[in-house]
């Protein structure tokens, strides 16, 4: 019974072998992935040395920062009414005779 076991093992490996040899090597897509994606991201940096930098940035301090910030903010709070289009010109005075 041991032995015609060992027989059935051998039998499955032997026969993943060789259907590991029909198997299609991958496309040469796959030695490119991701390759757009990085050159895209490089294009896009603009510095990529930007964090050994270890000076103070300059420009607005934190209060007028904050500030621009919250005006930023308030102005989604109530948007400006919409101009009525057809009552542009209209009235205005100021006729050619």
């Amino acid at each position: 019974m041991q032995n015609l076991s060992i027989k059935l093992m051998l039998a499955t490996l032997g026969i993943s072998v060789v259907l590991v040899g029909c198997v299609e090597p991958a496309p040469v897509l796959d030695s490119k992935f991701g390759e757009a994606f990085n050159t895209a991201k490089a294009q896009q940096t603009l510095n990529p040395d930007a964090s050994m930098n270890k000076a103070p940035v300059t420009g607005l301090d934190g209060k007028g920062a904050d500030a621009v910030v919250d005006k930023y903010h308030k102005s989604f709070e109530a948007p400006p009414a919409p101009a009525n289009t057809f009552t542009i010109g209209v009235g205005s005075g100021s006729g050619a005779k």
